[in-house]
């Protein structure tokens, strides 16, 4: 079934054509991924689809049958809608289905105790039941709750988040419950414009599971491109105004583009050899014996119909210089700990060394970019120490720019101290990195994201670091300039530490993963397919001070703190336990704990570590109520609240582990 048609589209915006004739077709089951350059026009086509403006030619067809949901990126919010109402909304119907059931089944019995009814009242009211009933169980209307609550929790929304204004979340979080509703809402066909921005890598995931299991079509922009391998099925190639239609994910189109390409040089080189031939002998032999053949291959030459070149997307070739030689060690954290309004990394240690590639992972607001400014010395530390190896030229990309000053041009922003680079030096820099021409001199408040994150990656360049920290360097970026950035990491000989949200890049260049996760942290060598692989098989957070000490072997995860989280960190348990010789009956003698907590049964204690967890849950959500947000007095209560109970329940596992080895 086709769910919606478009013909001959063009579009214009002064001296550009930005859309030039081109056909869309959207069937059932089609999970589209829509691609090209920045600037290439994706977000005006979507626009023209949608019908948010007008094409210059061309026409669309949408269909009689079927709905088409388009995720807007700036909603607009009535005083009364809630994160809770506006999901409830967007589920239709289906709130009030069972309630209408209900009422017609007590009106049914009604009449069927009053004999005295007609039975024509009888029948309608059974045949209404019956189709209720059948409307219920098509659309799981009864489970609407659910639904509901897996959607919202799935994108991140806490359940005492449920009832807060819509207007009141930040703009990342109003867009989140912007795509929630049209999830709900369930349309024949959805558009999607980046539906993947301000979520996290477990949002995501989520997304991607929900996407690819989905019964609908879509139709995504996207500049993730491990996002796209799990999402699409067909993918639309959008360059110079012109649409190429690939089957397959992202990972599928970029080898059948490649083989494309080498289709259309071999055409295209064949085609120009053949006129050049033609035009010599037309030049040569125009006024001479064979001018009679002369004219005969003029007047082919007319007739030719000329192959247009292939439409190749121009890739930067950006480039990190060589690494001077540092030391062995470059960088090495001893029990580090840092907590904002609640923990985020405690007792964490790290040693990177020469030539390693280390990524950090984690949810929003878990400490990533926190960790490394701690590490460079921007941010001070709760506790612990950081050393830095022996001659090193640190490169710190951050994600917010704020090294550029917005007021001038691309070509001042990568002037370096320690280097004397004249105009050409910095042009030819900057044009490794795409940046060329009249942006060089643009002052920068003038240039997009992109441009912006571009001319910070040349600075990082001109600086000659031999030890890259970034932090999400990939914003902004389309998905040939996350390739190019991928490539200058690869050839890379320093050091590097990456913060990404970015899998696909994570997966190429990283040979280490440190991951934060709810105040803890853990380590392993690999990837990200590495970790998620250990994910899958039940490992999780590991104990920091076994990691640093060695003790956890292979790169693999320790124990969970999810799964199991009573894992005590090793300082502790060296500080609490003592040991005594106990003489066995062989004679050997071998190391018992002794009891530093006084007896209790271990049922007692789960129920009191039950209870604890429980009140930990309900001082979070107290802390996240709007009227505790605004009263300074009680939010400072119920932090000395939370870090009591998170003491007390600390207190409880090492019992429960005492208990649970001596009782």
């Amino acid at each position: 079934m086709v769910l919606l048609s478009a013909s001959r589209i063009s579009k214009t915006f002064g001296d550009k054509e930005v859309l030039r004739c081109v056909d869309v077709e959207l069937r059932s089951g089609d999970h589209v991924a829509l691609v090209g350059p920045n600037g290439a026009g994706k977000s005006t086509l979507l626009k023209i689809l949608t019908g948010e403006i007008d094409s210059d030619g061309g026409a669309v067809e949408l269909p009689t049958a079927g709905t088409i949901g388009y995720l807007q990126q700036h909603p607009d919010f009535a005083e009364n809608d809630t994160v809770w109402s506006l999901a409830q909304e967007a589920v239709g119907d289906l709130a009030t289905l069972a309630e209408e059931a209900e009422q017609v089944a007590q009106r049914l019995a009604a009449i069927s105790s009053d004999a005295g009814r007609a039975d024509v009242v009888h029948d309608q009211l059974l045949e209404q039941y019956d189709r209720l009933q059948a409307k219920l169980h098509q659309e799981d209307a009864y489970n609407w709750e659910y639904r509901v609550e897996r959607i919202l929790q799935g994108l991140g929304f806490i359940e005492a988040w449920y009832q807060r204004p819509a207007r009141q979340l930040s703009g990342g979080q109003q867009n989140r419950l912007m795509l929630a509703c049209l999830l709900l809402q369930q349309p024949d066909l959805m558009i999607l414009d980046e539906p993947n921005n301000h979520l996290d890598i477990e949002s995501t995931e989520w997304l991607e599971m929900t996407l690819s299991a989905w019964p609908g079509a879509y139709l995504i922009v996207s500049h993730d491109r491990f996002f796209l391998d799990q999402t699409a099925n067909v993918v639309l190639e959008l360059v110079d105004g012109q649409l190429d239609r690939f089957r397959g994910n992202y990972s599928a189109y970029v080898h059948q583009k490649a083989e494309r390409l080498e289709v259309q040089r071999r055409t295209y080189e064949k085609h120009r050899e053949e006129i050049e031939k033609l035009e010599d002998f037309v030049r040569k032999h125009h006024h001479g014996q064979k001018s009679t053949q002369a004219e005969d291959r003029r007047k082919k030459l007319q007739r030719i119909e000329l192959v247009e070149p292939p439409r190749e997307i121009a890739t930067p070739k950006f480039h990190f210089p060589k690494a001077a030689r540092a030391g062995d060690m470059v960088l090495r954290a001893r029990d580090l700990a840092k907590a904002f309004d609640k923990p985020l990394f405690g007792k964490l240690n790290l040693q990177i060394e020469r030539g390693q590639r280390w990524a950090i992972l984690g949810s929003n607001g878990c400490g990533k970019s926190t960790l490394l400014k701690c590490l460079l010395g921007q941010e001070a530390l709760d506790a612990g120490e950081v050393k830095l190896g022996t001659n090193l030229q640190i490169g710190y990309f951050d994600q917010l720019l704020s090294q550029l000053r917005p007021d001038i041009t691309a070509a001042e922003a990568i002037r370096v101290p320690h280097r004397d680079l004249d105009d050409n030096a910095r042009r030819s820099i900057l044009g490794a990195f795409g940046l060329s021409g009249d942006v060089a001199i643009k002052p920068l408040q003038m240039l997009s994201g992109g441009e912006k994150n571009r001319t910070m990656l040349a600075w990082l360049s001109a600086m000659e670091a031999n030890f890259l920290i970034l932090d999400e360097p990939t914003n902004h970026l389309d998905l040939w300039s996350r390739h190019a950035l991928e490539e200058a990491i690869k050839r890379f000989d320093g050091t590097v530490l990456l913060v990404t949200h970015d899998r696909y890049l994570v997966n190429a260049v990283a040979d280490h993963v440190l991951v934060l996760s709810g105040g803890k942290s853990s380590q392993m060598e690999g990837n990200y397919d590495d970790y998620r692989l250990q994910m899958k098989t039940g490992s999780a957070i590991a104990d920091q001070d076994q990691l640093a000490r060695g003790q956890l072997g292979n790169g693999r995860f320790g124990p969970s703190n999810g799964s199991q989280r009573r894992t005590r960190d090793l300082d502790t348990t060296i500080k609490n336990v003592n040991s005594t010789d106990v003489d066995r009956k062989d004679g050997e003698k071998v190391l018992r704990r002794k009891r530093v907590f006084p007896y209790r049964k271990v049922g007692d204690l789960e129920r009191d570590i039950a209870t604890a967890e429980t009140n930990i849950e309900t001082l979070h959500a107290q802390m996240l109520e709007p009227a505790n947000l605004r009263d300074g007095r009680k939010m400072k209560e119920l932090q000395q609240d939370l870090v009591g109970t998170e003491q007390q329940l600390l207190q409880l596992y090492e019992h429960y582990e005492e208990a649970c080895e001596l009782n």
